[in-house]
């Protein structure tokens, strides 16, 4: 099924999960269980798309009343699918730290992931006859294939890393990644040279597969840089345990390859965006 979030589709398994089925079954048939399933759809596309997310912005995000979104929230969370993460509030005052929602492990696999099972198996085999450097070479191939589709139109955003980088999000939401692209400006005492674009994916297809072999990522993240023509680097991966994969786009246009940016500032930069912030 697809939900429509700001005017963008998500695609949203219909909450595939064992857990999610029982909890259907004890809803009443009929017009108002049908309605509460396509809400429920809907709140679990904008977690995905926009989490970490608080029930308040998913009220403004959807148009529904607080205790509207709590209720599809809970019953999500009982699920499985969807988890509370507690995040630090902005700013250097104390506080409890906000409730944010995201998709669960549970509910990113709910998304689709079959065959990667099979993918596994294949590419340990590989990797067992033929080495590592197989796989990389695996890994490289898959992507070259998305560096073709993708150069055209990211060329056609102009030299703008920014605009580079919200067309790269463009065309990986279209591919399922549902990916963002948030403008950082860097606050004293980080220099301005350290403004950045955060590139966020909230969904990977082959997580589960990335996971048994990062090479993915890396190479995934090398096929960015040469995109959008920047040496960038990745702050999380949900293959790693982040609830998003979050890449780090200078807005300097420092030429790819150059040097890397200080891990200090990059850990100060990350805590502006509520995207890159990994499991507790």
């Amino acid at each position: 099924m697809y939900s429509m979030t700001n005017a963008t589709a998500v695609p949203v398994a219909r909450h595939g999960a064992p857990a999610v089925a029982a909890e259907r079954g004890a809803l009443p048939a009929g017009p108002v269980a049908d309605a509460d399933e396509r809400t429920r759809d809907r709140v679990l596309a904008a977690v995905l798309e926009h989490g970490p997310v608080s029930a308040a912005e998913l009220g403004d995000l959807l148009g529904f009343t607080p205790a509207a979104v709590r209720r599809h929230l809970d019953h999500l969370s009982r699920a499985g699918v969807i988890e509370v993460k507690r995040v630090a509030k902005s700013g250097s005052g104390a506080g409890r730290p906000a409730r944010r929602y995201v998709l669960s492990s549970q509910g990113q696999s709910s998304l689709g992931n079959d065959y990667l099972d099979i993918a596994a198996l294949a590419l340990q085999q590989l990797q067992k006859v033929a080495g590592p450097d197989a796989v990389r070479a695996f890994a490289v191939e898959r992507f070259a294939e998305m560096e073709r589709r993708y150069a055209p139109e990211i060329d056609q955003a102009g030299p703008d890393i920014t605009d580079r980088a919200k067309a790269l999000a463009d065309a990986l939401t279209r591919d399922n990644f549902v990916a963002s692209a948030a403008s950082i400006e860097a606050k004293a005492p980080l220099p301005a040279a350290l403004s950045s674009v955060q590139l966020c994916q909230g969904h990977c297809p082959i997580q589960q597969l990335a996971a048994r072999f990062p090479v993915f990522c890396d190479v995934e993240t090398e096929v960015f840089s040469r995109l959008v023509g920047v040496d960038v680097r990745r702050l999380s991966t949900l293959a790693r345990g982040g609830h998003v994969c979050t890449t780090h786009i200078p807005t300097g246009r420092l030429p790819a390859g150059g040097p890397p940016t200080p891990p200090a500032a990059l850990a100060s930069l990350t805590e502006v965006n509520n995207h890159q912030q990994e499991r507790p």
